[in-house]
């Protein structure tokens, strides 16, 4: 009978290389125990790649829509904050100036141009709300604000308005400046004149909020309010009965442009519904792709740890098995 054996160093050399082998399918099948993916992608798709990266390409492109619809949402709900706060000042304006305007006395009248004054800051100050460093009512010119301070508005309308003597006077003075391109938003208006584009939240939607404080509604109402602010300054000269007909005027007037900025409100309020929908349907649809995708490379937890713990029983044999070779010599063989 004839016996074929190995030698020591190529037995040696056997034991290295089985021992590497088995280290390195336990570092694979560690891998994927952990990551929960399958290391040899190629293998399990069978080189074709083109559902892997149609995937990842869609994936990349909710990420994307995601970031959108955060950034849609924070600029449309600071805008109906600012909104409200801009027709807050214009509803509760009209009543006191409603209520003044039944009354002839000079202390009320500046008192009225006071509340008015008070009003017109609040609103100036809604108008030109900023949201992560973007203006909201500027248009494309994000990086200004749209308004100057209530004392440049003012002082700008004053001169208008000085000389006149009669309510129809001043009342078609202010509205003749407020709408004259050469007036209102060449003198005060500081953003753009073209609106910000559309914001796309998701393939195929995207929302449209083209306002600026050049908008007829917020004109109205700075108008209204900033003649109330000067009906008391003596460089009017008004008396006191026509004081009170222009108070009385401008709170009407006031109480239908609240219906206008309310009417904004309605719109972003679609808008702001609107990107929610989108950033549900664009959640769910990174779930199924992020599912379909696992599905295409996922490792199997309990047949990878079985196959983990078979790879270490052989690591340890083999080590075993060394140990052994290692004490052999010609002393114990005889």
């Amino acid at each position: 009978m004839t016996l074929t054996s190995i030698g020591d160093l190529a037995r040696g050399m056997t034991l290295r290389t089985r021992s590497a082998e088995i280290n390195s399918q336990i570092e694979t099948l560690s891998y994927e125990l952990s990551s929960g993916q399958v290391q040899d992608i190629s293998g399990r798709l069978g080189g074709d790649y083109s559902h892997l990266l149609d995937l990842d390409h869609s994936l990349a492109q909710l990420d994307a829509y995601n970031i959108a619809t955060s950034e849609a949402r924070l600029f449309t709900d600071a805008m109906q904050l600012s909104l409200t706060t801009f027709s807050e000042s214009v509803g509760e304006l009209s009543s006191s100036l409603l209520s003044h305007g039944t009354s002839n006395q000079t202390v009320t009248h500046e008192q009225a141009s006071v509340l008015a004054r008070n009003e017109l800051d609040t609103m100036v100050s809604a108008l030109n709300t900023r949201v992560g460093g973007r203006s909201l009512y500027s248009g494309t010119a994000t990086d200004v604000s749209p308004l100057p301070s209530t004392d440049t508005l003012l002082n700008a309308l004053q001169t208008e308005l000085t000389g006149l003597t009669t309510v129809a006077d001043i009342r078609q003075a202010a509205e003749d400046w407020f709408n004259d391109p050469a007036g209102f938003e060449a003198v005060i208006y500081q953003g753009s004149a073209t609106s910000l584009s559309p914001m796309q939240i998701s393939e195929n939607e995207k929302i449209d909020l083209p306002i600026t404080a050049t908008d007829p509604a917020f004109k109205a109402a700075l108008r209204d309010v900033a003649v109330a602010a000067l009906v008391s300054d003596s460089a009017l000269n008004l008396a006191p009965q026509d004081r009170t007909a222009l108070f009385r005027d401008l709170g009407v007037n006031l109480a239908n442009t609240q219906n206008q900025t309310i009417k904004l409100q309605a719109e972003v309020g679609t808008a702001e519904a609107r990107v929610e929908q989108a950033a549900t349907r664009n959640a769910a649809a990174q779930t199924s792709a992020e599912y379909a995708r696992g599905a295409l490379i996922e490792a199997d937890p309990y047949d990878t740890a079985a196959r983990l713990e078979t790879v270490q029983f052989q690591l340890e044999a083999l080590y075993s098995v060394t140990v052994r070779n290692a004490n052999l010599s010609l002393v114990n063989f005889l």
